[in-house]
């Protein structure tokens, strides 16, 4: 929650100034923590918050490493939001093509890119004193490439038996009714497409910068810029299914572990197809399990939506 370049600082959840002093900053504590509390009406994610926070800034040690991290302090790092280093690794990994956050990653350099040619001093685009401050549509785009990067993390580490292709272009239908792909700078790609023997999944790693709550199968809050992240991901399946002419098995919402409250939360199903959201850490499980009521696909099957998907399959 609070490593995102999206999210709200330890010190804006607890409606502090950051230059506040320990006991100003305990009385905020305390003082949020009554106000939230859902037995005096408050609001059960903004208590949950509240108490993170605290858990981030609450002695004077984790305030300090906190300060550093967040571009708070005048020797802050910058070493959170850089892109993933590669390191040898010897264990069976599941077989991988594209490259996970790398077009919301050429994204966000291209448009810091433009800030410094307009005249803005930028001496570090992942930098977070210069993160905190940049315009949200490039905050945006860095949340979603380090997203979309853990959860390639995490599915990598599912083993052989699962094949994952990432930034998979999608090919939406214009005015007119036809078919094409889009290859401006709009975000029309799936973020990562799985396989594996409980089904084939369609995966979107989504940084919300907060706790996400739902209506009707929809995510409502925090406030959600663009396209609605449920609709948009049902429409990203559908197209790469209907290129590959295989059938999905889910569509998954992939969230930061501390931005939804429950393991995994069902959204319902479009199509006959299940929808659901679920914690980073709780997706190998899901992968590997199925979601109830789908089946083991055979080798032959396997072999076969892999070859379809494979073929069908464009990079953005």
């Amino acid at each position: 929650m609070f490593d995102s370049p999206l999210s709200a600082t330890a010190y804006e959840i607890l409606e502090v100034s950051a230059s506040a002093d320990d006991a100003e900053l305990r009385r905020a504590y305390r003082f949020r923590l009554r106000s939230t509390h859902p037995d005096t009406g408050g609001d059960a994610a903004e208590f949950v918050q509240v108490q993170r926070a605290w858990e981030l800034v609450g002695t004077p040690e984790l305030r300090a490493a906190y300060d550093r991290g967040q571009g708070l302090a005048d020797d802050a790092g910058w070493d959170e939001w850089r892109p993933p280093s590669s390191r040898p690794d010897t264990r069976p990994r599941a077989k991988s093509h594209g490259e996970a956050g790398g077009w919301r990653r050429r994204r966000y350099l291209s448009l810091v890119r433009d800030l410094a040619a307009a005249g803005a001093e930028i001496r570090d685009p992942y930098a977070p004193a210069f993160v905190r401050r940049a315009p949200r549509e490039l905050r945006r785009l860095l949340a979603g490439a380090i997203a979309e990067e853990r959860t390639a993390g995490v599915v990598h580490d599912l083993g052989m038996g699962f094949t994952v292709w990432h930034d998979v272009a999608v090919t939406v239908k214009n005015a007119y009714g036809d078919e094409r792909e889009d290859k401006d700078e709009r975000e029309d790609k799936l973020d990562h497409v799985v396989l594996g023997p409980t089904g084939s999944y369609g995966l979107m790693s989504a940084d919300l910068g907060g706790i996400a709550r739902f209506r009707g199968g929809e995510v409502v809050a925090p406030d959600v810029d663009g396209p609605p992240p449920v609709g948009t991901l049902l429409a990203q399946v559908r197209a790469v299914a209907r290129r590959a002419r295989v059938r999905f098995t889910a569509a998954v919402l992939v969230l930061p572990d501390d931005d939804l409250l429950v393991p995994t939360e069902p959204l319902g199903a479009s199509r006959g197809m299940p929808v659901v959201a679920v914690r980073r850490s709780v997706l190998p499980t899901l992968l590997r399990a199925g979601l109830p009521g789908t089946r083991v696909a055979s080798g032959n099957e396997l072999f076969d939506v892999r070859t379809r998907i494979h073929q069908a399959v464009r990079f953005a």
